[in-house]
């Protein structure tokens, strides 16, 4: 990306992009470097995935940004501590936060197991809680907090009944969360995309179910990252102050049915 791409709403700023690996946590992180963030702090999950932080960390570097690497498993609340001790050490202060970290169980309601139920809601609900939690004992006077959710949280389908159920509390914890601290002038939304064009996506889903999901946006596709990104570039930049205890649905006109 030319120098010249390089812009400075942020600069300064430091932010917590969880899931930074790939897909969307990748991209909002590289957007938050390319805006001017001094530091960008990436949460990856185990050596798996290490490789792929690095990627990351080698785009934020490129752009003029610290990027740091934090391995942590969400689901246990100590390493959520980790994560957020290590920002603390790093940089010396928190501006910024994305929540993306997910995990998708595609199945008929009577077929999904006891296992399914507790690994859909140690991802998609105590992880995002926690670190939600712990980003506001932290962040900073007028800070940001973003979490992603779906729109399938408000869609009446069918086989993602442990997946939506599992994400629809964010909405819940970001009212709360913005009624308490926004008097510091912290803000606290959720983003909830339609399906994207991306690896995330496609594992659980056939040709005929992704056919089926493209011809729920008014466009008859699926999005991609770059059509959300805007969105959470706005959300963690100056303009955003009155925007607060939202979800925003970005979803190409998903029509449920």
């Amino acid at each position: 990306m030319p120098a010249t791409d390089i812009r400075k709403d942020l600069e300064g700023k430091v932010a917590l992009v969880t899931g930074a690996t790939r897909n969307q946590g990748r991209a909002y992180a590289v957007m938050l470097a390319r805006n001017g963030c001094r530091g960008v702090a990436i949460h990856h999950h185990g050596e798996h995935s290490h490789s792929e932080a690095e990627e990351t960390a080698a785009e934020i570097r490129r752009l003029g940004g610290d990027a740091l690497l934090v391995s942590a498993d969400l689901a246990r609340v100590s390493d959520v501590t980790k994560l957020f001790d290590a920002v603390d050490s790093r940089f010396g202060q928190l501006d910024i936060v994305v929540n993306t970290v997910g995990k998708v169980v595609k199945k008929p309601f009577v077929e999904i197991t006891e296992d399914d139920f507790d690994q859909s809601f140690m991802v998609n609900t105590k992880a995002a809680f926690f670190c939600m939690q712990e980003a506001a004992k932290r962040i900073s006077d007028n800070g940001r907090i973003i979490s992603i959710g779906t729109t399938l949280q408000a869609a009446t389908t069918g086989m993602y009944a442990v997946y939506a159920g599992s994400k629809a509390p964010l909405e819940h914890f970001t009212r709360a969360l913005a009624k308490e601290i926004g008097g510091r002038g912290v803000t606290v939304n959720t983003v909830a995309p339609g399906p994207l064009n991306t690896s995330f996506f496609y594992p659980a889903e056939t040709e005929h179910s992704t056919a089926f999901l493209k011809g729920m946006s008014v466009q008859n596709r699926l999005g991609e990252i770059d059509e959300i990104t805007p969105i959470i570039e706005f959300l963690a930049g100056p303009g955003s102050g009155w925007v607060t205890a939202q979800t925003l649905f970005v979803n190409g006109g998903f029509i449920a049915r």
